[in-house]
């Protein structure tokens, strides 16, 4: 009931502007999913233009994309189902609001790519049946063309590799809908791009752009022939480049903006300018360049916090972006291009002081002297006697950066007494490729040190103690909670791995798991085995020992990461535990990896996670 009544404050989007219309999205406050709004400006009254929550009795239907054509004469949606990666797509005409008759099915891994009002470009797999889809190898990624009107049957094949079964692709058009951009990935790291002049027909042969699978590179936008590419080639911490297509090759390549000590996050386009994000410590900043890359504008952000949103269409003289941390929650200003402002334009009206909590960021060696950050925040007047409850939160995988955001879930911990610490892991993207790499493959290990230093760090700082520390971690955080309480389960006195990777020597024979090979290596390979056996959760459970008190939690139509992972370990858990520590697992039902999960069962899913939480560390609840 606590939970409820602090998560049921109106939640909304940033604004984006498609046609002459704005879009957002709203939550009033417990609706299972959030409602696309639309306003023909800023002062009239917004009407709601989709509702996912109308598509499903129990708020299980999920909107997973969006995409509005060229004129936003129509949108394209894609939806997935009680959390399943699997998606349908549907198309709705603009003006009227009605569905068109077009309906796509067995889509995953894909945008959605228009082309002029016509048509658009998608990925899918071929179809699967019943008792497969949820956990068989998906194979034959193939980039469709659908045109408005016609059946999925008719759909027109545009690039398939039938040599490379296990790589998969995207696709993205430029905004002038010249050039077709075709993303091809062999796992979660490494990018080739190939280019299609669209405009000269859909069935020309496409163009290599960039070489893989070595680096990244994602494309930006276009002015004429030039290409802009955001790339870590020869560039850890990324670095802007433009280049003709017709010459592609990195001697024709032009730097617009240069690789610094901080990594760069994001980069994108709008009103002709270029807005480039990037990490200082974790922590949001971001800067405005011309598209010859001379420095215009930093945008002044109000902290240290985590900002996004940047970027539109060429034509737009301004833009909507969201700025959070870890006490404030999200709050949306309005950014005037041309001269580089910042305005307000919503607060988020939730009952709370955020004067009465901080934050602060330390630093710790890690055990090879590493130095590693993390962000606490608690309420003000904390206590260093050893006797703080604090969950300690980590991911540490697939150049992924945890940065400040807020979260209602972390306010009722902060309000009862609780530290909420996030430690920034190698594996993550915060300090760029290098930082990513020193916890990838046969590093892997550096990780778990990370993690586990955070934690001696923390008590020998007096935070917290031993009895009074939990982990959490989902998916490959998931992985890390479940190798940390093998190694050290002296250590922690609660686990929480959600829907984790337990099983490191058959993940890649599961789904999407193979793509995940490049990051952690593969136990097909001799050498890969070596280090993937001595960290694998599942198989590191030794009988008769004291673990934590864990709650394993999966969902089962998690076909991200499969829930035989959490069933296993599960199993051994109970099997190997000792001494009278809880071990539970939770198995969510019509839910998946996480995306999508309606507000009813995330409110249950917390609910359970702070119960357990406060039983074991020995919490009052005050109501």
């Amino acid at each position: 009931e606590r939970l409820e009544k602090m998560w049921n404050y109106p939640k909304y989007s940033s604004p984006f502007k498609e046609g002459n219309a704005l879009y957002f999205f709203k939550n009033d406050g417990l609706q299972n999913q959030a409602v696309l709004m639309k306003q023909k400006n800023e002062t009239d009254l917004p009407e709601v233009f989709l509702d996912p929550n109308t598509l499903s009795a129990n708020g299980t239907v999920a909107l997973s994309g969006l995409g509005f054509s060229k004129n936003a004469k129509y949108a394209a949606y894609t939806i997935s189902k009680a959390g399943s990666d699997w998606n349908e797509a549907y198309i709705i005409d603009v003006a009227t609001k009605n569905l068109l008759t077009d309906k796509l099915n067995w889509i995953k891994f894909s945008g959605l790519a228009w082309k002029g009002d016509e048509g658009f470009f998608y990925s899918r797999y071929p179809e699967a049946t019943e008792a497969e889809k949820l956990s068989q190898q998906n194979k034959f990624h193939k980039i469709y063309y659908h045109k408005i009107g016609t059946t999925q049957a008719a759909d027109l094949l545009i690039y398939e590799d039938l040599e490379h079964p296990l790589r998969y692709v995207t696709a993205q058009t430029s905004e002038d809908n010249r050039f077709l951009i075709l993303n091809v990935s062999e796992g979660t790291s490494g990018t080739e791009l190939l280019v299609k002049d669209i405009s000269k027909g859909l069935q020309a042969k496409p163009s290599l752009i960039f070489k893989g699978f070595a680096n990244d590179a994602t494309f930006i936008e276009n002015q004429g022939n030039l290409l802009y590419l955001l790339t870590n080639k020869d560039a850890e911490n990324f670095k802007v480049v433009a280049f003709d297509v017709s010459k592609p090759e990195t001697e024709n390549w032009k730097t617009i903006v240069a690789e610094t000590t901080e990594v760069i996050q994001s980069a994108s386009t709008a009103g002709g300018k270029l807005f480039v994000s990037y990490l200082k410590n974790a922590s949001s900043k971001v800067f405005q360049f011309d598209m010859d890359g001379k420095l215009l504008e930093e945008v002044s952000l109000p902290g240290i916090g985590s900002a996004s949103g940047f970027g539109g269409k060429k034509s737009d003289e301004y833009f909507y972006y969201s700025y959070t941390s870890f006490t404030q929650p999200p709050t949306i200003f309005k950014y005037n291009i041309a001269d580089g402002k910042s305005s307000l334009y919503k607060a988020s009206e939730i009952d709370y002081n955020a004067a009465d909590f901080e934050t602060k960021q330390v630093f710790f060696a890690s055990k090879d002297g590493t130095k590693v950050p993390v962000f606490l925040s608690y309420k003000k007047g904390l206590k260093l006697n050893g006797n703080n409850p604090l969950l300690l939160y980590g991911y540490g995988g697939f150049n992924i950066s945890l940065t400040p955001s807020f979260s209602i879930s972390n306010l009722f911990f902060m309000q009862h007494g609780g530290i909420y610490a996030q430690v920034n892991l190698r594996g993550g993207g915060e300090y760029g490729e290098a930082w990513h790499k020193a916890g990838m493959l046969g590093n892997k290990q550096n990780v778990f040190d990370d993690f586990i230093g955070a934690a001696e760090f923390l008590i020998k700082e007096k935070y917290t103690s031993s009895g009074k520390l939990a982990i959490e971690g989902g998916s490959n955080g998931g992985l890390l909670v479940g190798a940390c309480m093998t190694q050290r389960p002296e250590l922690f006195k609660v686990a929480l791995p959600a829907v984790g990777v337990m099983d490191m020597l058959r993940f890649q024979k599961f789904t999407i798991g193979y793509a995940w090979v490049v990051e952690f290596g593969s136990s097909d390979n001799k050498n890969d085995f070596d280090w993937l056996v001595k960290y694998s959760p599942y198989h590191n459970l030794k009988i008769g020992t004291a673990y934590p008190a864990t709650l394993v939690t999966t969902a089962d139509h998690d076909d991200r990461v499969v829930p035989a992972h959490s069933f296993k370990f599960a199993a051994r858990l109970q099997a190997a535990h000792l001494g009278d520590n809880p071990v539970l697992i939770s198995i969510e039902t019509d839910a998946g990896h996480g995306a999508g999960k309606p507000t009813s069962k995330l409110l249950d899913e917390i609910a359970d996670k702070w119960a357990f939480v406060f039983k074991n560390l020995d919490i009052d609840f005050k109501q």
